[in-house]
């Protein structure tokens, strides 16, 4: 099976204290062929096969190249070649126990060493979620490997990852803590990663959620649960995870190009923190807010697909930073230009972008003040439910006497 072996690459880059990568192997699988490679980097709790809909759209196959019988590459003409792996942690790649182990910058190095292992100089990186906050790692840490960068439902991390507080965010985080089956799992996933109106729309004689939540049992089951290990340890990677002033540096400078794309009723990476970062690497970004949730790669695909594509073309072409952007610099700051008239909002698209942005305004003080609340109201949920377990009565064995 295709590993990558992480120490093997970084024998001149050493790891940062307390994270031991002897050992550490990380699952892969490419697919398509071609001169143009695609490296996709999923967040957290997730697998390879979750890029599913992109694979299929820039490779033109979801079969890994080790599943096909070998071709002759100088017949691949302008294709393109597409990598998924499983983060440490998560799925076939190995799951350190150390909190430490985890960081996004431990991670980048692991995806700067699988590139190494593949013998790809150059990638467009496309990340999600979490890993999007480890492609801007790995974007500011060797910009001259990356052709272009598109962040998908990204924030900048520590506190900005910390859901919107809601009542259905809280009943969905209190379930998220609560699951221990794929069926549990299952049905907050669901919740966690689509709109509503998305789940509701009938397919058929069933809904679109009970299909997918068929779909989602049959998915976990096959992998498993993540285990304990890996989710503390992503979850810390996450909570640590800082977008730097140096780190916006390097990426503005980098020579490349950057997508931007959230879905704008995201529960988990909320819009603002988006917006916020594509303003920060300006003049180089292009923002991309679609009528969807944080798993906006499946709920608007074909969108999503569209924009990556733009992406590859346009560096491609050589397109220039000032044609590229769709944000124009004004005295209140950058803006959503109107020079993308085929993603022109509804009046509902713009009055959930109006809310959004008018929640993003909030002072920083008094939002660090409502996720230290949510964060006591977790740890006090997470202490109850522990003493409860402790103090439950032992099981015993009929008496002896």
């Amino acid at each position: 099976m295709p590993f990558c072996e992480i120490s093997k690459y970084q024998q001149d880059s050493p790891s940062p204290a307390g994270a031991d990568d002897n050992g550490v192997k990380i699952f892969y699988r490419t697919y398509g062929r071609g001169p143009t490679k695609v490296l996709l980097i999923i967040g957290l709790a997730g697998t390879h096969d979750s890029w599913g809909p992109q694979i299929k759209s820039l490779a033109g196959t979801v079969i890994a190249n080790n599943e096909m019988e070998p071709v002759d590459l100088t017949t691949a003409g302008d294709g393109i070649e597409v990598c998924a792996f499983d983060n440490r942690g998560m799925g076939q790649s190995s799951i350190p126990v150390e909190r430490s182990q985890y960081t996004t910058t431990i991670m980048a190095k692991d995806a700067i060493a699988l590139m190494d292992h593949l013998g790809w100089e150059k990638a467009h990186v496309f990340g999600h979620s979490m890993g999007a906050m480890i492609s801007c790692k790995l974007a500011a840490m060797v910009p001259n490997r990356v052709l272009s960068l598109a962040l998908l439902n990204a924030t900048g991390g520590g506190f900005e990852c910390l859901p919107k507080l809601d009542r259905r965010t809280m009943s969905v985080a209190i379930r998220f803590l609560k699951a221990k089956t794929p069926e549990q799992r299952a049905a907050v996933d669901l919740d966690t990663h689509y709109t509503k109106e998305y789940l509701d729309e009938c397919i058929g004689s069933s809904t679109r959620r009970q299909i997918l939540y068929q779909e989602y049992v049959k998915g976990i089951s096959s992998t498993g649960m993540q285990m304990k290990y890996g989710f503390d340890g992503q979850i810390n990677a996450c909570w640590t995870h800082r977008v730097t002033k140096s780190d916006v540096e390097a990426i503005r400078s980098g020579g490349f190009l950057v997508s931007v794309i959230h879905g704008r009723y995201d529960i988990i990476a909320q819009i603002y923190y988006a917006r916020r970062l594509a303003e920060k690497l300006q003049p180089i970004a292009r923002m991309v807010d679609l009528h969807g949730g944080h798993l906006v790669s499946h709920e608007r695909t074909e969108e999503v697909n569209q924009a990556l594509a733009e992406l590859i073309k346009a560096t491609q072409a050589g397109t220039s930073p000032e044609d590229w952007t769709n944000l124009v610099h004004e005295s209140s700051g950058w803006l959503l230009g109107k020079k993308s008239a085929d993603r022109k909002k509804s009046k509902e698209g713009w009055a959930a972008e109006s809310r959004s942005t008018s929640s993003g305004i909030l002072t920083t003080r008094l939002y660090s003040s409502l996720v230290y609340l949510l964060s006591l109201f977790v740890l006090l949920f997470e202490f109850m439910r522990k003493g409860n377990r402790s103090l439950r009565p032992a099981k015993v064995g009929p008496t002896l006497t």
